[in-house]
């Protein structure tokens, strides 16, 4: 019931709603909320800010399909146009902000030089662990999740990864729409 009354309460509210369900044990909420409140005042008047706490309203979390926090869900007229899980940068997150207020879906922030780097390293160093350790059982699993690492630095840059997941989206929007 409690879960209606949030919907209901968000169809009625006279200006675009973003969500904040976090909780005072989570670190990644703790680190973002700074950036959050400053968005909120910054937007104040004509997006509102909402803060749910996950432990005192899972019967909300569990209705949104809200499976880790933070999450961020941008709403316009009571319609979900966009949702954040996890930590995420100023741009991201003012990404959210707009597509509350504009209704349309938030573009992609591009990552970060330094989120780049940080994971080439990390899967450069899963890899090299993979080849000291001798390529065989294990080390062939280590070796392919550093490369699943590395990739996660550059697949917004990566022309045949675009075009795939360009041609994926439109062939599921078509299968979809003819069922």
């Amino acid at each position: 019931m409690i879960e209606k009354a949030f919907i209901e309460r968000l169809r009625s509210n006279p200006h675009p709603v973003v969500v904040d369900f976090w909780a005072p044990w989570c670190a990644p909420c703790r680190a973002v909320g700074p950036v959050i409140e400053r968005l909120g005042e910054e937007y104040a008047g004509r997006v509102d800010l909402w803060k749910v706490n996950a432990d005192e309203q899972p019967e909300v979390l569990r209705s949104l399909h809200i499976y880790g926090i933070p999450t961020l869900i941008a709403f316009h007229h009571g319609e979900e146009v966009g949702r954040r899980t996890g930590a995420a940068g100023t741009a991201a997150l003012t990404s959210l902000f707009e597509s509350a207020l504009t209704g349309e879906k938030p573009r992609q922030a591009r990552l970060e030089l330094n989120d780049r780097f940080l994971r080439l390293g990390v899967g450069l160093a899963l890899v090299g662990l993979a080849i000291l350790s001798g390529m065989s059982g294990t080390a062939l699993v280590l070796a392919s999740l550093g490369g699943v690492v590395m990739f996660t630095g550059i697949y917004d840059r990566c022309p045949i990864y675009q075009m795939v997941s360009t041609r994926l989206k439109e062939f599921f929007k078509h299968e979809s729409t003819q069922s």
